[in-house]
């Protein structure tokens, strides 16, 4: 596997996969490596939600039918930090498949492709002659790295890692329940808010299960996290016994994203792209390890730029929309609205899942429409 290679990527998760699918699919002859530490399948924490937008960028892959054999999910619950609730029909579904099953595919797609799997942890990199050398052994004209929310390239590079306070931390499970059960639940907690505990079917009887919250909230608990983490989880669902506990980082997006740095693009947890309101990041990870691939292929001698763009023109406006959305999600009272809102008109509830699962941004009459709602709230808690 030494030697020179057109793309080499390092990580085979959803981002990293996605990079390589899209290369390969935009220039099929390309010599394309894929770098993982692990084997394949592995587990990999997460919430396991697999929303509309990324069965699109599926669609986009050429693997439109990979998460097709799991049961479409429609029904979302969600609980605000003051109570209100809101339960309603999603415009479209979301899937949830446990990441040793998504991720496993999405590998084996790519080396259906031509796309060379090797197993190797990266340590070094180097720059020279306009191609980059990953640990004195694999060169190529332009390297993304996928390697996840405590990216090794990332620091290689000099990026800054995810300040503390954008960085939220979860405990993820599995437990039984019926196997008719069809609603995503969120319920969100006001005792150390921001934070909320979830429940996902998968369609075969069981359920991912967490729960998560910010990391200077917990640190802030001065108890150890896994006590704090795993109590809260247990206390919140008592009636589901979670298996399969699982603690991981979640580096949340603070508005503008690292793309990377000379011929090195950051891709999916590597570039922080994870949506700070709600935890989602496979869309993210899916579109960006995309838009890596294209600029990859498309402007081999100068990644960066149009990558950056690619980024900016797909999500700027989002990532924009949620880092607003986020200061403001500090007042609980202000979730409380948009929840409040969301239970009264199905047009706010599908919006806001756009902004909290897709690339959505909030209208002005909607942004009014909350406001007023937290102020009205806010009165009538003052009278009491």
């Amino acid at each position: 596997m030494a030697g020179t290679w057109d793309v080499i990527i390092v990580g085979g998760g959803p981002a990293g996969s996605a990079a390589a699918l899209r290369v390969k699919q935009l220039r099929p002859q390309a010599r394309v490596l894929l770098l993982d530490r692990a084997d394949f399948p592995r587990d990999k924490a997460c919430g396991d939600g697999i929303a509309a937008h990324g069965v699109d960028e599926l669609a986009l892959l050429g693997v439109p039918g990979l998460v097709a054999d799991y049961r479409p999910i429609q029904r979302l619950a969600v609980i605000s930090p003051g109570g209100a609730r809101v339960a309603a029909t999603a415009a479209r579904p979301n899937h949830v498949v446990p990441r040793k099953v998504f991720d496993a595919r999405l590998v084996r797609a790519a080396e259906e492709r031509g796309v060379h799997l090797t197993r190797h942890p990266v340590r070094a990199l180097s720059a020279h002659d306009g191609h980059v050398t990953v640990d004195g052994r694999f060169t190529a004209r332009v390297v993304i790295a996928a390697d996840g929310a405590n990216s090794t390239v990332r620091r290689l590079i000099g990026a800054a890692a995810t300040p503390e306070r954008h960085t939220a931390i979860a405990v993820r499970g599995y437990a039984d329940v019926p196997e008719d059960d069809d609603v995503q639940l969120i319920a969100m907690q006001r005792d150390g808010w921001p934070a909320y505990t979830w429940s996902f079917p998968v369609g075969d009887g069981t359920a991912n299960i967490g729960f998560g919250m910010l990391l200077p909230r917990l640190r802030a608990t001065g108890r150890p996290g896994r006590q704090v983490l795993h109590g809260r989880l247990a206390e919140l669902l008592p009636h589901l016994r979670a298996r399969d506990l699982r603690a991981h980082h979640l580096p949340l997006s603070p508005g503008r994203p690292v793309p990377g740095a000379g011929r090195v693009l950051l891709a999916g947890d590597a570039a922080s792209l994870i949506n700070p309101l709600t935890g989602e990041g496979i869309y993210y990870a899916l579109l960006s390890g995309r838009l890596a691939g294209e600029a990859a292929v498309q402007a081999a001698a100068d990644p960066l730029p149009a990558y950056r763009r690619a980024l900016r023109a797909a999500l700027g406006r989002h990532l924009l929309t949620t880092d607003v959305l986020a200061r403001l999600a500090q007042f609980p009272g202000f979730i409380d609205a948009a929840i409040d809102v969301a239970a009264r008109r199905s047009e706010v509830f599908d919006l806001l899942v756009e902004v909290g699962l897709g690339a959505g941004t909030v209208p002005p009459p909607l942004a009014r429409a909350v406001a007023t709602r937290w102020f009205l709230n806010a009165r009538r808690t003052r009278r009491r």
